[in-house]
């Protein structure tokens, strides 16, 4: 895929995002093959921020994740700054048709890992990190039926990233404690309440923060100093609609929250 192709389709999505419409899948001219092509129309939307990228977000790390988006792994997307909000923030509802929420550990990184022929090890990639962040994510598509819409295609539509709340930093005792097996609550006000667990993001945040590296080292691109990474649901995604209040509780980690504007 050249660039002008790339360029093409990256205009086509976000002409999409911004009127709040849906299409059925990019025209066969400008879809793209591969993940690899995926990634090549996403990194064009870093043109649209004023601000340095932010960080990355990554979907499809829980089965329950995959499932809501029906491919089988996970996926790389990018968090401009215009996407985020500070805890306790209300959030637009706009045409959002995905409806979810979602309870994540988000990882601030302290030093660059640039891409590199050997993998990065879940250790190195750990001695990079700043601190934890509880976090919460509002995904959106682009697609009219994203579970149909393919990996490669879910790649480029950004992997579904629309809205992200950071929360507050963790105390630094997280390192010694268990991510995996570590209990999420989630809830939205006076409708729902969820339990979910470290393990069900890739097993452990931990190993979904150390498959963001390599994922973005196997394409080039390096995963930036100051940079975000929030890894994923650790329960099932939460329904909600406009003026809902949603938070999650991580216990000694922190608690983070936000509302829906109304209607």
């Amino acid at each position: 895929m050249d660039d002008a192709t790339a360029g093409a389709a990256s205009d086509l999505l976000v002409r999409h995002w911004r009127a709040g419409t849906v299409l059925a899948g990019l025209p066969d001219a400008l879809r793209p093959a591969s993940r690899a092509e995926g990634y090549a129309i996403q990194a064009r939307l870093e043109r649209l921020s004023a601000q340095p990228l932010f960080g990355w977000k990554i979907a499809a790390t829980s089965t329950a994740g995959q499932r809501h988006i029906g491919v089988d792994g996970p996926l790389a997307g990018r968090l401009l700054a215009e996407m985020v909000h500070r805890d306790g923030a209300t959030l637009p509802f706009g045409a959002n048709r995905m409806r979810v929420a979602e309870a994540e550990f988000a990882f601030r990184m302290a030093r660059d890992l640039p891409p590199r022929t050997e993998p990065y090890t879940q250790a190195e990639v750990l001695d990079a990190v700043a601190a934890l962040h509880t976090a919460i994510e509002v995904p959106d598509s682009r697609f009219a039926d994203f579970a149909t819409a393919g990996a490669a295609q879910l790649v480029a539509d950004n992997a579904c990233a629309h809205l992200f709340v950071l929360g507050p930093e963790a105390p630094a005792s997280w390192r010694g404690l268990d991510l995996a097996a570590h209990r999420v609550t989630g809830r939205v006000a006076g409708k729902l309440e969820r339990e979910g667990q470290g393990a069900n993001v890739l097993g452990d945040p931990r190993i979904a923060l150390a498959w963001l590296a390599n994922e973005l080292s196997r394409h080039g691109v390096t995963l930036g100093a100051g940079q975000v990474v929030t890894t994923g649901t650790c329960l099932v995604p939460m329904e909600v609609a406009p003026g809902d209040e949603v938070s999650a509780e991580y216990g000694v980690l922190g608690r983070v929250g936000m509302r829906f504007a109304a209607a």
